[in-house]
């Protein structure tokens, strides 16, 4: 294999701007109040960004159950018990999960099969879980600590411009 050839074999780590994100989504919050809308342009920002994903979605809690919000990608799972798959364990437990294998994770509810890790952020307002964000990607061990991190800064951010409209998050959307 020739040089030339190696550098095409390279894999290219893109690494993202979670600060920039945050700003970017701050300034669109801060430009509407309806909270669907903000939800929804909160959603699209990071699916545009983050490189390397195949879905990325709220789900929202409703009683035992998470109904699925806005979201970026294939049709997915209208609805998961809390405490079953990624995005119930993480809500019942109301901490990240940064998921390397999903098909290794105990209990993984198969939305999409192309997807190969996952990442969720809890969405956390009073000391409750009231939604949770999911990142998926179709490439294993995509997520970083870099990217956990960051979407844990992004969706404070969220959490706060929601806040910030002094209204209940039982049922923001």
């Amino acid at each position: 294999m020739s040089a030339t050839s190696r550098r095409f074999c390279q894999v290219e780590i893109m690494t993202v701007d979670y600060k920039m994100l945050g700003k970017q989504f701050a300034a669109l919050a801060d430009a509407d109040e309806n909270r669907l809308a903000m939800s929804a342009n909160f959603v699209a920002l990071l699916y545009a960004e983050i490189p390397d994903i195949n879905w990325l979605g709220l789900y929202i809690l409703r009683g035992d159950k998470l109904v699925l919000g806005p979201f970026q990608g294939l049709p997915a799972c209208t609805t998961i018990p809390v405490g079953q798959g990624v995005c119930g364990t993480s809500a019942e437990k109301g901490e990240t999960l940064r998921i390397d294998d999903v098909h290794a994770f105990d209990g993984h509810i198969a939305c999409d099969p192309a997807s190969k890790s996952e990442l969720v952020v809890p969405l956390i307002s009073d000391g409750r879980v009231f939604a949770v964000l999911d990142i998926d990607s179709p490439y294993g061990a995509r997520f970083t600590d870099q990217d956990q991190v960051g979407a844990e800064e992004v969706s404070r951010i969220f959490v706060t411009a929601l806040e910030a409209q002094q209204k209940p998050l039982d049922e923001f959307i």
